[in-house]
């Protein structure tokens, strides 16, 4: 089966389960949006700058994490419920895991962006400068949420999924960067050589 259409199953197969019966309709939408968003820019980039498989896995993997908040909220995903009961803690950090992949992902995304425009030579400055577009993003992401938070007040509680901690947007941002710097360290060469088959014209 093509790959695309195996990502478009796995991508809409999640959406349709976390739209039915969301914890809350509003919160649900505001965590899902991200990801209905990448779909049309995604399909409307497919010809004109098709991504690397490692990008779209990505982006695939960062759409169902999004999706699964959304369903239950970020505070409240049964798995990281039983983990937080497990070791003895007192929040859900499924939103951690979130904020993890706000860097991971979008780190490889402007890597692949930087590489290709030849914005920037491939090397360390290259990823340096990919991890602090990563952490940019996280810090608006976090204004994103503040803005949101101002706008309606209560119903957005369960949107920012603070549990009380005070210093929650400072952690967020420090897992985003985290993410980042892991995706780096991990992916790079595996990044940078799907790019070159792109550059060949090579799947």
């Amino acid at each position: 089966m093509n790959k695309r259409v195996i990502w478009l199953i796995v991508f809409f197969s999640v959406l349709i389960w976390s739209a039915i019966g969301p914890k809350d309709q509003f919160t649900w939408f505001l965590e899902v949006l991200p990801a209905l968003i990448a779909l049309p820019v995604l399909f409307f980039s497919r010809n004109r700058f098709p991504m690397s498989p490692l990008a779209y896995l990505l982006i695939l993997i960062h759409c169902v994490i999004l999706m699964v908040g959304g369903h239950y909220t970020y505070a409240e995903v049964p798995l990281f419920d039983w983990i937080s009961q497990l070791v003895d803690g007192d929040r859900n950090n499924y939103d951690k895991l979130g904020h993890l992949a706000q860097g991971f992902v979008p780190v490889i995304l402007a890597r692949e962006i930087f590489i290709r425009r030849e914005v920037v030579k491939p090397g360390h400055w290259c990823n340096f400068l990919a991890v602090c577009f990563a952490l940019a993003f996280s810090a608006f992401y976090e204004l994103i949420e503040w803005w949101v938070a101002l706008l309606t007040g209560e119903d957005a509680e369960a949107f920012l999924g603070t549990q009380g901690y005070i210093w929650d947007t400072q952690s967020d941002m420090g897992m985003a960067l985290l993410g980042a710097v892991m995706s780096v360290l991990l992916l790079s060469r595996l990044h940078d050589k799907q790019i070159c088959q792109l550059k060949l014209g090579t799947p």
